[in-house]
């Protein structure tokens, strides 16, 4: 079921310079929640989901206009331009992710039917698209969730990967422009319940490195078009997973971890900045806030 504003809360879309951090707001919703902005490989538009679709929002349109994909199940909030510039890769709400035609059409499942019942929840795709990064889900006998990990699968289809296999959730998994890395966030090093820090790893699960040490709760790290840099969202110490509605702090800091900057603080969380939000010349981030009247910071 797709995420609805609270009464008297507002999804804003907004662009954030991420060196002077002028802000400006792209468009504005009491109606409909969107989630997760990226951008046009010509830094023309955003995409973003709301409603359980996804949206265009073209910076010299009236508004976001909703591309049809067909009979595709209802998304979430994870989805990934192709590098083709043609496509996009979306997580569904049937636990699946599919290659879709950004100009509208029929889309095509990527993910397996695994024996142990896996939700695939995308974050990642090569820079030569040619391999996806995604979150493995599964429930245990109990009803339970076992820890999420990181997989990867062949773009065009194909066998499953599995890069960590740990007792403590694994999240956010993206790749660096220069496809060397995959940056993630991981409760592995936690000091208390829910307590996520930045990582990452090689493209084949080795030469795993812990990047942020503080103690608030780090997620969804977003790599620079240069690689220079990482962008993420900061929870409060003590917040369990990334839940919606939080006085978050979208922050920046190098590749390495180092040299962490505030950039922004928001009402907001879930939804976001869950996918990769620079633009293309690497000088803005984009991403959502959810204001309510009388409550939440403005």
């Amino acid at each position: 079921m797709a995420r609805t504003l609270a009464p008297g809360q507002r999804s804003r879309i907004v662009t954030l310079d991420v060196n002077s951090g002028e802000i400006t707001l792209v468009h504005e919703s009491s109606e409909i929640l969107y989630e997760a902005p990226n951008w046009s490989l010509d830094g023309s538009a955003l995409y973003v989901n709301g409603g359980g679709d996804l949206y265009r929002l073209a910076f010299d349109d009236d508004g976001p206009r909703r591309i049809d994909f067909g009979d595709l199940p209802e998304l979430n909030n994870d989805h990934v331009l192709d590098p083709d510039g043609m496509h996009v890769f979306v997580s569904a709400n049937d636990g699946h992710i599919y290659r879709a035609p950004l100009a509208s059409g029929e889309a095509i499942r990527v993910t397996n039917d695994n024996e142990d019942g896996r939700l695939h929840f995308l974050h990642g795709v090569s820079p030569d698209g040619a391999t996806l990064a995604y979150i493995g889900l599964v429930s245990r006998e109990d009803g339970s969730w076992a820890p999420a990990n990181i997989f990867t699968i062949p773009a065009a289809g194909g066998d499953d990967t599995q890069l960590t296999d740990d007792e403590y959730p694994d999240d956010g998994s993206e790749y660096s422009p220069d496809g060397e890395w995959i940056y993630f966030n991981s409760e592995r090093a936690n000091t208390g319940a829910g307590h996520a820090q930045l990582f990452r790893m090689r493209p084949d699960g080795t030469d795993q490195q812990q990047l942020t040490h503080d103690e608030r709760v780090n997620w969804f790290p977003h790599p620079s078009p240069d690689g220079t840099r990482l962008a993420y969202v900061s929870f409060p110490s003590g917040t369990e997973g990334h839940p919606a509605d939080r006085d978050v702090i979208v922050r920046i800091c190098d590749s390495d971890g180092g040299n962490v900057r505030d950039l922004r603080h928001l009402f907001g969380g879930q939804g976001t900045m869950n996918v990769p939000s620079w633009a293309p010349d690497g000088t803005r981030i984009a991403f959502v806030e959810y204001p309510i009247a009388d409550g939440g910071a403005e």
